[in-house]
């Protein structure tokens, strides 16, 4: 499967727009497309992850520290990690989670 992950951006009004890009037994990965001053409050994910910034520009806050969010930037998070999001430009991120395997870890 090969995917052109620039052209599938799109950007709401307000609000966020997500769009599945694969998900299986071992991999979820979902494209956000955030709208310019949307914000995802904090939460957290029973599944280790990580984020990839596509374009954009934003504050992500992991765990208490906030980290820059623009293009080119990764964020790994681990299972359970407290975080939250603002977009301060339309912002695109990838986000992939990963399901354990047979003894629940992933990497």
């Amino acid at each position: 499967m090969n995917k052109d992950i620039k052209k599938l951006i799109e950007y709401p009004k307000e609000g966020i727009l997500s769009k599945e890009i694969i998900r299986n037994k071992k991999i979820d990965i979902t494209l956000f497309c955030m709208a310019k001053g949307t914000e995802i409050g904090e939460h957290t994910s029973t599944k280790q992850g990580f984020v990839y910034v596509a374009e954009g520009k934003g504050i992500f806050n992991l765990e208490g520290k906030e980290i820059k969010m623009q293009e080119g930037v990764f964020i790994f998070m681990e299972k359970n990690a407290v975080h939250s999001l603002r977009a301060e430009e339309n912002t695109a991120f990838i986000l992939t989670l990963l399901n354990g395997g047979k003894n629940g870890r992933t990497i």
